[in-house]
């Protein structure tokens, strides 16, 4: 009976040890959490879970007990993602469009939690967060067969948010209609540019005319409200059955691995997320207008050992004829190589701005 009391007197002592560090814990936990929504990241960071289980589980040098405290840490980052949830659910994200577009699924598989604010086009979402009315603001970088997205591009440039994260989104476009209407009867399709131009073969194959929209989505709504046969949307499968339409042909989109990356910007840069392996940044910069000044740029990030993944140019809307350079590339920009880099962009480059990092 002793041994008894004693074992569980021992127990009692180190589970008000536990207590006081369980809560010591979840304050740290509270202030990723501040962190997180501060730089518009997502709750679940697997790649951090699995180090802090890893490790943690190294620590216990007894076989037998090394599975059981595995699962000990496992439910206790369980518990830490459910305290972040609710500390940052009354987070706002604004995104482009309405209820459906891939901007909004994109916005929901990153903060499922979080409230989503809807802005009728790229601009307003992106002020929505330069004004604070939102924490952070996803927003369409490149499609994999359309391209470029460039008033995003021209935002990045212009604007003071920054990137902490990017999210490759499988895209699917459907030719949507309202119930009973069928194929041949359609004469018009609507939807925005990018998915048009991505559908620009069975438009044609078809002798559709286009009409533009700011989003997928608010076409499939148009189409919804204006309840006429002759009229398509191009929009996803979860736009039709949020407006009651009809699907007339699945995946239209002329390339199958049609993808769409979206950047999640915010007003604070998370320089932490350079650090991690395999790391890229985003650099914007203007050269002076002289013979050689983009190759001397670009001679300067090699020189450092970033590896170049993305250039493109953009024409400036203020100068005739100019142009500013989009770069991403691989690396730690807030390195020692990347301050010795910039230092020396900064003598060639008339402008100079890094946009953010991501993993």
């Amino acid at each position: 009976m002793d041994k008894l009391l004693t074992a569980r007197k021992a127990i009692t002592d180190i589970d008000a040890k536990m207590a006081q560090l369980f809560v010591q814990r979840m304050e740290a936990v509270a202030a990723v959490a501040e962190f997180k929504k501060e730089h518009g990241m997502p709750i679940l960071d697997t790649a951090r879970e699995e180090e802090v289980i890893r490790t943690g589980s190294e620590r216990v040098e007894s076989d037998e007990l090394r599975g059981y405290y595995t699962d000990f840490l496992q439910q206790t980052m369980n518990v830490s993602r459910r305290y972040q949830r609710r500390l940052i659910e009354g987070m706002r994200v604004a995104y482009s469009g309405v209820e459906g577009a891939f901007a909004h699924i994109a916005a929901t598989r990153l903060f499922p939690d979080a409230e989503k604010i809807s802005y009728s086009n790229f601009k307003d979402a992106y002020n929505a967060v330069v004004n604070g009315d939102c924490d952070t603001v996803i927003l369409p970088l490149e499609n994999s067969y359309a391209g470029e997205v460039g008033q995003v591009t021209d935002l990045l440039f212009s604007g003071p948010l920054f990137i902490n994260g990017t999210l490759a989104l499988s895209v699917s476009q459907d030719l949507v209609a309202i119930p009973g209407a069928t194929l041949d009867q359609i004469k018009t399709v609507i939807s925005h540019p990018q998915a048009l131009s991505q559908c620009d073969k069975f438009i044609k194959a078809h002798g559709l005319k286009e009409m533009s929209f700011d989003n997928t989505a608010l076409a499939a709504k148009y189409v919804a409200e204006k309840n006429d046969p002759t009229i398509a949307a191009i929009a996803s499968e979860d736009s039709a059955q949020l407006y009651g339409l009809s699907v007339l042909a699945s995946s239209i989109n002329e390339a199958q691995n049609n993808t769409t990356r979206f950047a999640v910007l915010s007003r604070s840069e998370n320089r932490q997320v350079a650090k991690t392996p395999g790391a890229h940044f985003v650099l914007m910069f203007t050269v002076r207008n002289e013979a050689g000044s983009l190759a001397r740029a670009l001679n300067i990030l090699g020189a450092h050992g970033f590896n170049m993944r993305t250039l493109r140019s953009r024409p400036m809307k203020e100068l005739l004829w100019q142009y500013y350079f989009y770069v991403e590339a691989e690396g730690n920009i807030h390195s020692y190589e990347g301050k010795c880099m910039l230092e020396e962009l900064a003598v060639c480059c008339d402008r100079l701005k890094t946009v953010g990092s991501y993993a």
